[in-house]
């Protein structure tokens, strides 16, 4: 029996891996990814069966411990927006090596065009790195439909799967189907103890294994029922498309138009040649970046005519549009949306009220003393105090980037040299930074904006709440440079006598400003005046 549900794909696919016997999700919060562990710390039935979902300390500390609950026996899921695939790389690709037990489904949410990423990253690039079976849903039915079959992949190969989705599947919704949950795997811990210890000797034997499954593993993608050709086409285009983009041909294609529908990888060779013996040319459409594309150049003869991000026919960056693509296939120009008149931008802002703005206004007070101070941002909400009013801050690069940045430059005689980092970006990965800074004594003032939440995507829990400064002294920050301010207007003075005095110190000094979200804050008070 089945019923219907109106579904996010995030949510698809957090309510697919709780079919599929979930037992525990790790992610760190990351847009477009942060629903899906939501979802299921929402679940009745995610309560019921004791499925693990806290938010983890980063996404390296997620892939690991999901590596835990399959080696335990049991199936898990890592979430995590694309750049988190760079945090947990290490972590990933050894886990190719090492292979799994229990189902380990780790599911990357990309973000072409930047919506909210510093960058455009393809982690299907990861995939093919680590030699592992990708997964990439077209639909928000095929998002439920696939987690079920990542985690079959994952035991029969005994190998993490790769599963991608992109900003517009993410957070689009759409009706799906959904049956009967499966039962949860039974915790058995497994034997096979060298296979989990990568000493050279054991790590040559089990890299040999991972390349002696790459023929089945391709075999399993050419016969897969997410890579369907349909040859039925007369014309000489074809057309290969892969996850989301398939929709967007299939809105605008032409009848004599052949098309390969891609959503299992390795791409399925076979299939890519019978197309091209059919068409005098073939476009690929996808949505990122050209990870098809290339390697059907590479498939076929050099004068073969492929077409897509590479040759211009599609745009060489951001989301593609059923515009764009009926474009590049001939069937009329491109229909934009008229630009509004008379419409002022809106950039995006600081909350009225919230405890950074006055933050940013002590630091551009203090600054303005010293012609040569930097101060090195970091990835979160409080990013936007590069923009106006403020333009505080002079560089954001990656989590944690702040504190190591104002480290090198300190090394390099800049003075003075001013960290900015988030509360959970701390935690995430701007520990480490600080203890190279107290190791080497730098010459740098870091200001750790304490919000108690992670504000940026939704007001998750922050995994260091009333933890900093405990956490400062045992990374050995002395404890006269150690001090937590109330960030108010009517406390200024006090915040910058604070920052002259540390600026003028010759080593390393933390400021950790402590006030709640406003956002955060509000939705307490509402929940509880609605609790009364």
């Amino acid at each position: 029996m089945s019923d219907k549900r109106l579904l996010l794909g995030d949510e698809a696919v957090a309510l697919g891996a709780l079919h599929a016997g979930l037992s525990g999700v790790y992610a760190y919060p990351g847009t477009p990814s942060t629903e899906i562990t939501e979802f299921i710390q929402q679940s009745p039935l995610a309560r019921e069966r004791g499925v693990r979902s806290r938010w983890c300390t980063n996404e390296k500390t997620a892939m690991e411990a999901a590596l835990g609950m399959s080696y335990a026996g049991k199936r898990a899921l890592v979430c995590m927006k694309h750049v988190g695939m760079n945090v947990c790389a290490d972590a990933f690709i050894n886990a190719a090596v090492t292979g799994v037990k229990g189902g380990l489904v780790v599911l990357a949410a990309d973000d072409p065009s930047m919506h909210s990423s510093q960058n455009e990253q393809d982690s299907r690039f990861y995939g093919k790195f680590a030699m592992v079976p990708i997964l990439e849903p077209s639909s928000q039915q095929e998002a439920f439909d696939m987690v079920a079959e990542a985690f079959r992949l994952s035991e029969h190969f005994r190998l993490p799967v790769l599963m991608r989705l992109v900003t517009r599947l993410a957070h689009s919704r759409a009706a799906v189907a959904v049956g009967e949950p499966q039962a949860q795997n039974a915790l058995a811990p497994d034997d096979e103890r060298t296979r989990w210890v990568l000493l050279p000797g054991n790590a040559k034997r089990q890299y040999a294994s991972l390349i002696a499954q790459q023929p089945a593993i391709a075999a399993c993608a050419e016969d897969s029922p997410h890579n369907r050709l349909d040859p039925s086409g007369t014309g000489e285009l074809g057309v290969i498309a892969a996850g989301i983009a398939y929709n967007y041909v299939r809105e605008v294609l032409p009848a004599d138009v052949s098309v390969l529908k891609v959503s299992q990888y390795p791409l399925p060779a076979r299939q890519v040649r019978q197309l091209a013996e059919r068409c005098g040319r073939l476009l690929v459409v996808e949505d990122g970046q050209p990870f098809v594309e290339e390697q059907v150049r590479a498939l076929l003869d050099a004068d073969y005519p492929v077409q897509g991000r590479l040759s211009g026919e599609l745009p060489r960056t951001g989301e593609l549009t059923p515009d764009c693509v009926a474009a590049a296939l001939g069937v009329g120009g491109a229909r934009p949306f008229a630009k509004a008149e008379h419409l002022a931008p809106r950039p995006p802002q600081l909350c009225q009220g919230c405890g950074h703005r006055d933050v940013y206004t002590a630091l551009n007070r203090v600054a303005a003393e010293f012609p040569g101070a930097r101060i090195f941002g970091d990835i979160g909400c409080y990013t936007l105090g590069a923009l106006p009013p403020f333009r505080a801050i002079d560089s954001c690069v990656d989590m944690g980037a702040s504190i190591t940045m104002a480290k090198g430059a300190a090394d390099a005689g800049l003075r003075p040299a001013i960290a900015v980092i988030g509360d959970s970006t701390f935690t995430h990965s701007g520990m480490t930074g600080l203890l190279d800074a107290v190791n080497d004594r730098s010459a740098i003032t870091v200001v750790i904006s304490d919000n108690l939440t992670t504000a940026m995507t939704g007001g998750q829990d922050s995994a260091g709440t009333h933890k900093y400064e405990a956490i400062c002294l045992a990374l050995g920050v002395e404890r006269e440079h150690l001090h937590v301010v109330v960030p108010l207007p009517k406390n200024m003075d006090e915040i910058t006598r604070i920052l002259r005095e540390e600026i003028a110190y010759e080593g390393v000094s933390v400021i950790i400003p402590q006030r709640e979200c406003m956002q955060t804050l509000g939705r307490k008070l509402r929940q509880k005046k609605q609790a009364k």
